[in-house]
């Protein structure tokens, strides 16, 4: 695929938020809609998210994740959405500019006149959680061990505990006891649920594997692997409850304690985040504090259905591709001039049509180096050349100045840019 200098609309990642964007911006009349995925696949998270539960609000079925994603991919590419895989987006710059690099294209710039960021979220890990004891084999988080098992085929797991009540924790406890792995318990700090109230009855309570509340791992056994884990009490403050430790068998603990925004790239676009959700603070249309960029699904916050990261992708898509429009209609009405061949630059950089045939324009600038013979300074569109005026010689300290006449407004007005060159005579 070849790559143009600007789009109308990017977006960043092509999870369910992502897609939906990008679906919303072509169908609100963005000409050219690219997503960036850094994954191999478009989908997200939903390709091993291979449960039911998804769709039953917005298209009224009850769907597994991958084909739900499907759906909406299939979609996408039929309004001709571009897409990159395997590509990171390495920085982002608040005036719209994404560095990006893949093996296909190497290292390059893209300009956009609105991006919508739908990175998605990422698990904590156990440095985050802080939990004593040797670094043995056997510690992963809830969405590893569904990447493994569900895409990879491999099975992780035999003796099983799992720390936190996340949907994607009970899930996982379900999924491996289908696997026929044996599931100790659940473990939650809080003294509440942290998933759905559904997944708890059928992940849970449905294979009878018992959940403790005001609980959670005070260290971890074993040197090469997990070995068993010590579980332990815990009071309102968090604080242990000394007599409260049970030694649990094991040879796999599993982390489903919350999901952090992925929003590293919307800290260097300047984008203003909110402590609490981790995620940008957004306006009704998800447009962020910097002009032209919005954000979509988990990146702003960890939402409970998909479908409502599809709703919210629709919407950032609409308004970004409003966005674009507008910024599009305003780039037409001006006609940028470029300094081209021994010019250092032109004053002034653009031109208003809409005072073009008023008066004549004069264009002054610099040159690059002295050239001590009879030049032309020449102003042209392609090929087409509008005007030119002879000097006998240019000087970097002298200022050069040519006139743009009213006769020449048809010629002017017809151009996307000049380019003013100083070549010899």
């Amino acid at each position: 695929m070849a790559l143009k200098n600007i789009y109308d609309v990017v977006v960043v990642g092509s999870g369910p938020g992502g897609v939906a964007a990008a679906i919303e911006a072509k169908k609100n009349g963005a000409d050219d809609v690219l997503i960036i995925e850094r994954d191999y696949e478009l989908g997200g998270i939903l390709v091993q998210c291979i449960h039911n539960g998804f769709g039953l609000e917005l298209l009224k079925e009850d769907l597994p994740g991958p084909a739900y994603a499907q759906r909406f991919i299939e979609e996408m590419l039929s309004l001709g959405v571009e897409y990159l895989l395997n590509t990171m987006v390495l920085d982002i710059t608040p005036n719209r500019h994404l560095f990006v690099s893949s093996r296909e294209h190497g290292y390059v710039e893209i300009e956009a006149r609105a991006i919508v960021l739908a990175m998605g979220c990422r698990e904590r890990t156990r440095p985050q959680i802080r939990i004593p004891g040797m670094r043995p084999n056997g510690v992963f988080t809830a969405g590893t061990a569904q990447r493994w098992v569900n895409v990879e085929g491999y099975m992780p797991a035999k003796d099983v505990v799992i720390l936190g009540s996340g949907d994607i924790g009970m899930i996982m406890a379900r999924r491996l006891t289908f696997e026929g792995a044996k599931v100790e318990r659940v473990l939650e700090i809080q003294s509440y649920l942290s998933g759905l109230s559904r997944n708890l009855v059928q992940c849970l309570q449905d294979y009878n594997i018992p959940l403790q509340l005001n609980h959670t791992v005070k260290r971890i056994m074993g040197k090469n692997r997990v070995e068993a884990v010590e579980a332990v009490q815990v009071d309102d403050k968090w604080n242990f409850i000394p007599g409260t430790e049970e030694i649990i068998p094991c040879d796999t603990l599993l982390l489903s304690v919350g999901l952090i925004p992925e929003n590293e790239l919307s800290r260097k676009a300047g984008v203003k985040l909110d402590p609490i959700t981790g995620g940008p603070y957004v306006d009704e249309t998800f447009q962020t504090n910097v002009p032209g960029i919005f954000a979509a699904g988990n990146v702003v916050h960890v939402y409970d259905l998909v479908d409502w990261v599809s709703e919210a992708g629709f919407e950032a898509g609409k308004r970004a591709a409003q966005y674009a429009i507008s910024l599009r209609n305003a780039e037409s009405r001006y006609i940028p001039l470029k300094a081209g061949k021994n010019v250092r630059y032109v004053v002034p950089h653009k031109l208003d049509k809409s005072t073009l045939a008023q008066e004549d324009i004069r264009l002054q600038m610099r040159v690059t180096r002295p050239i001590e013979q009879p030049v032309w300074i020449e102003v042209h569109d392609g090929e087409n050349l509008i005007t030119r005026k002879p000097e006998k010689y240019v000087r970097p300290g002298e200022m050069v100045t040519v006139i743009l006449k009213t006769k020449n407004y048809t010629d002017v007005s017809k151009a996307n840019s000049l380019t003013i060159d100083i070549n010899p005579r």
